[in-house]
């Protein structure tokens, strides 16, 4: 395991540390919702030797790191591994996250969870996972809400469960102050496919709540979002009006949908696009105006020199 302990708690931001700030200002602060571009990383996969996340400076260019998963049954993966470090350790790795300007947020629910379709209580799970992020002292939270048979179901149940399970984080975790993201796959926003309206139903709902989506641009057929035109303006028929574009065509912030991608062919059943390919579709993004970010699945299969790449044209570190 990776020595947390000889870390100085550091913060880049002089704002946080100002002498007239109370501790409970200066955490706030310290958390406060980031602007775009987000570059986001998870990270659920076993790393042989390592408990929870990894040295800063592997994962450099990144802004957000997302452990995944909290369950409605618990946390599992490396959302369990950072609830094994000691609340010193916690902090210590906070601390130079923070200096390198990295967020640590918990990703909830994922592909083995399905709350709607279990009879999860939206309000006592956004409670009890709201409580994770505190008890934890994590910056925010992330939506991963995979329960595909309640949304194909069409009768709007899954739309509201999600409406009601982020009204009540937003609660317990007050916007500006805690990140709050969702993860869609990118077809929950084709107009008129699910008969509850899937995500631009929540967006209509509660898109203000929700800070940004880090949108899943993959793992929904073999020749999909596999283009920068098929990613950013044409979608195919399978799953129309769903790329980033057109999604902001639809009413979503367009600052708001981050382009999501696996690291590697081997971290989804498709979608992937070399990282030197997705920098060029970042690059005609950015000149459209364009500035979300993008996100990849998973650590360690990606790491700084991954996001290096997909930086480089648009958003040069």
């Amino acid at each position: 395991m990776f020595n947390h302990g000889g870390l100085v708690p550091t913060n880049s931001s002089a704002a946080v540390n100002h002498p007239a700030l109370d501790i409970t200002a200066r955490e706030i602060l310290a958390r406060a919702t980031p602007a775009p571009p987000h570059f986001v990383i998870y990270s659920d996969k076993f790393v042989s030797g390592l408990t929870g996340p990894p040295d800063a400076s592997l994962v450099t260019g990144y802004n957000v790191f997302a452990l995944a998963f909290l369950l409605t049954e618990g946390p599992f993966d490396k959302a369990e591994e950072w609830t094994q470090l000691t609340a010193a350790q916690r902090s210590a790795v906070k601390a130079q996250y923070a200096a390198a300007g990295i967020k640590i947020v918990v990703s909830v629910f994922g592909s083995t969870d399905a709350p709607t379709s279990s009879g999860a209580d939206p309000v006592a799970t956004a409670n009890t996972m709201a409580a994770f992020v505190t008890e934890f002292s994590l910056d925010g939270i992330d939506v991963d809400y995979e329960d595909f048979n309640a949304i194909n179901a069409g009768d709007g149940k899954a739309e509201a469960w999600l409406t009601t399970f982020t009204q009540q984080l937003r609660t317990q975790l007050p916007q500006g102050e805690f990140i709050l993201t969702h993860a869609p796959v990118a077809p929950w926003f084709s107009p008129g496919k699910f008969g509850g309206g899937a995500y631009l139903t929540v967006n209509q709902n509660v898109g203000s709540l929700i800070d940004w989506y880090n949108v899943q641009f993959y793992n929904q057929g073999t020749t999909e979002y596999t283009t920068c035109s098929g990613l950013l303006t044409a979608s195919s028929s399978t799953w129309p009006q769903s790329a980033v574009f057109q999604i902001a065509a639809s009413g979503v912030s367009l600052n708001k949908i981050v382009i999501g991608k696996p690291a590697t062919t081997g971290d989804a059943s498709n979608g992937f696009i070399d990282p030197s390919t997705l920098a060029g579709c970042l690059a005609q993004a950015k000149a459209q105006g364009w500035s979300a970010g993008a996100m990849v699945w998973e650590y360690p299969d990606a790491g700084a020199s991954w996001i290096q790449t997909v930086r480089s044209q648009a958003f040069p570190e």
